[in-house]
């Protein structure tokens, strides 16, 4: 028992056998923690994915997500892992979730957090306006965001003759939308027809167009014409923006009760400005999540 004993010890004492029982047994480690970090990055969990490719400033519903299993490495910090975080939010602008794709914390939004993307770009010290279209006045729905058009005015004037001219030039489109609110070119699938075109305008214009836009039930007409283009004229005269402006301000005279329409003028202002400063500053506030 002894003699055992004195050749344990002895062969402990030898430097070389301590050496590569040490390296066997840090490579042990190493291969069990290896492979331990392999398994558990390789293990299958469960993610929610779409069912169906999502546009942008959509809810998301139970019926637009599925689970699948991925390797736990597929999956990083900023997946949304559970449906209490997805279902009921929104699509961030300019988002499209593509079918199958997991679900991200940065693309999400609540509904009070979505901002108008056509508020936010309106210039500071111009308040939106949306211009009444139809498919037919936009040129068969071909007048795009960003495209720069003309405002046109037709009307009678008090000698019975039809009269056409520019009231507005160079302007901006900084949305088209339809009858709901929705942006018509946002969700390519959806076949939305035009129903206003927004753009910005300093207060003085954006008075001068509600004011046409009352007197529309005596014959005046606002409609777009792309930037520098022709108007057709036949059996009409062509007038300068002066004389639309003389024109609107007479008609105006004894049909629209100037101070009710100052108020009322005055409080949409007001309620747009603040609209696109809570716009801005959501936007804003998502960008520094």
């Amino acid at each position: 028992m002894n003699n055992v004993l004195v050749s344990i010890k002895r062969f402990f004492k030898n430097k070389n056998v301590v050496t590569v029982l040490g390296v066997i047994l840090i490579l042990g480690l190493l291969y069990f923690g290896y492979n331990r970090t392999i398994k558990e990055q390789t293990n299958p969990v469960r993610i929610p994915v779409a069912t169906q490719t999502i546009q942008p400033r959509t809810l998301i519903t139970d019926e637009m997500v599925t689970f699948i299993s991925v390797p736990k490495s597929m999956v990083s910090d900023n997946v949304l892992k559970g449906t209490g975080s997805i279902v009921d939010k929104y699509t961030a602008v300019n988002t499209v979730i593509p079918k199958g794709s997991m679900f991200y914390s940065d693309v999400l939004v609540e509904k009070e957090d979505l901002p108008d993307s056509a508020f936010v770009e309106v210039p500071v010290g111009q308040t939106p306006y949306a211009l009444s279209v139809t498919s037919q006045s936009t040129y068969g729905n071909s007048i795009f965001p960003g495209n720069i058009i003309d405002v046109y005015m037709k009307a009678t004037d008090e000698n019975g003759q039809i009269i056409v001219g520019r009231l507005l030039e160079d302007v901006k489109v900084l949305a088209v939308k339809d009858n709901a609110g929705n942006n018509v070119f946002e969700d390519t699938t959806a076949n939305r027809t035009p129903s206003t075109l927004l753009f910005g305008v300093n207060n003085e214009t954006y008075v001068l167009l509600k004011r046409a836009e009352y007197l529309k039930s005596k014959g005046v007409e606002l409609f777009p014409v792309p930037y520098g283009g022709n108007v057709q004229l036949t059996g009409n005269t062509k007038v300068d923006r002066e004389e639309l402006v003389e024109l609107i301000d007479s008609l105006s005279i004894g049909y629209i009760s100037e101070d009710e329409f100052q108020d009322q003028v005055q409080d949409e202002i007001e309620k747009n400005q603040q609209e696109q400063q809570e716009n801005q500053n959501s936007q804003q506030n998502n960008g520094a999540q």
